[in-house]
């Protein structure tokens, strides 16, 4: 399969070396398609940029070559703006892609409900619960959860609106010829298999670089009618999210969490800094007002719910990190029993064990 003149316009319109998304709007602007673009004289590009038409990239022939064959692939996408298909909520942004590499269903980009949810790729074991059990919860309330396909608070959200039988979106910041991370392999197929989406601005054999997380953020920050952030460090990708999903005028939400957590710390810059406080999914659809979306059997899965008939070591942990012999010391357990109560609880999915000899209790949300 070859592509369609237009579609192998725009391509070039990406691929060209110095030649930006800004650019390339004022020339589409100025000469209505991407085709129309490449046909101008060098004195027309002169007149909008200041400078000649550049030649095309060294590897021209083998990128449009590459992307014809993974476009002959069902459910490989190619989406330009101002195609039909293309995010209406990226139209509203002020940097939107040129083009759109979609892997999956494009109609989920524009899902009708959409929060994005990001977060610490190092989250707490409460942190990972809570993203998990958010997600499933909101896309059991049908709304489709927008996340970045990273370690920890990414990989959660996506996995948790899948067990909600719900979509999910992941945005990347590689080519869609390669998963990142690698582990994350079969949680793509998954998304992908669920009606969901796998969605790139970059061509195909573009590698994780640095700089490609900011720019991707962008795009969940867009995406989402509001971002949830989980867990956060004060210096962290998530905040960058947040950030923008604020100057787009989006809501921004954050979930409180232990002050002893670093995890935390941004979460709670962002609700002194006017972010929605949210404990339970249940306030995520009140705040969007899509409560009425949520069914009668999904009203104890929004909101947290503690067990009425509560082991008494779980009391005594309480919800924060806490030491062996900090929780020695209040229950006056010996060692041997402590130990072997903390294990049972740490195979049950109860207690965590963290870094620097802690313990912390979880919870489904």
């Amino acid at each position: 399969m070859a592509l369609d003149d237009e579609l192998a316009a725009w391509l070039r319109l990406l691929l060209t070396p110095g030649l930006g998304r800004a650019s390339a709007r004022r020339l589409l602007a100025a000469f209505g398609s991407a085709e129309a673009v490449w046909a101008q004289p060098d004195p027309a590009w002169q007149a909008v940029l200041g400078r000649d038409a550049p030649a095309a990239p060294d590897d021209w022939d083998a990128q449009r070559e590459a992307h014809a064959r993974w476009l002959d692939t069902a459910g490989h996408h190619a989406i330009p703006l101002g195609d039909g298909r293309y995010p209406a909520a990226l139209l509203e942004s002020e940097d939107p892609p040129l083009l759109l590499f979609v892997l999956g269903d494009p109609a989920a980009l524009n899902h009708p409900r959409r929060v994005a949810m990001v977060g610490s790729r190092n989250p707490t074991a409460q942190g990972a619960d809570n993203a998990h059990a958010f997600a499933q919860a909101l896309a059991r309330a049908g709304v489709a959860v927008v996340s970045g396909l990273a370690l920890g608070v990414d990989g959660a959200a996506h996995q948790g609106a899948l067990a909600g039988a719900g979509r999910t979106v992941a945005v990347v910041g590689t080519g869609l010829d390669r998963v990142y991370p690698a582990r994350h392999r079969d949680l793509a197929h998954r998304i992908v298999a669920s009606g969901g989406a796998i969605v790139s601005e970059y061509p195909l054999g573009t590698p994780p670089l640095p700089a490609h997380f900011p720019q991707r953020n962008r795009l969940i920050a867009a995406l989402g009618e509001a971002t949830l952030v989980v867990e956060a460090a004060l210096q962290s990708g998530s905040l960058i999210t947040a950030r923008l999903a604020g100057e787009m005028g989006r809501e921004v939400m954050a979930i409180p969490g232990s002050i002893h957590a670093p995890q935390s710390r941004g979460c709670h810059a962002l609700i002194r800094q006017g972010a929605k406080l949210v404990e339970s999914a249940n306030d995520v659809l009140e705040d969007l007002r899509w409560a009425a979306a949520s069914t009668p059997a999904t009203a104890s899965e929004v909101t947290p719910q503690e067990p009425t008939d509560e082991d008494p070591l779980l009391t005594q942990l309480g919800h924060e990190p806490v030491s062996f012999d900090a929780l020695q010391a209040r229950t006056g357990l010996d060692t041997p029993t402590l130990q072997a109560r903390l294990l049972d609880h740490e195979l049950e999915g109860r207690v965590a064990r963290l870094p620097g000899g802690l313990f912390q209790r979880r919870h489904a949300a």
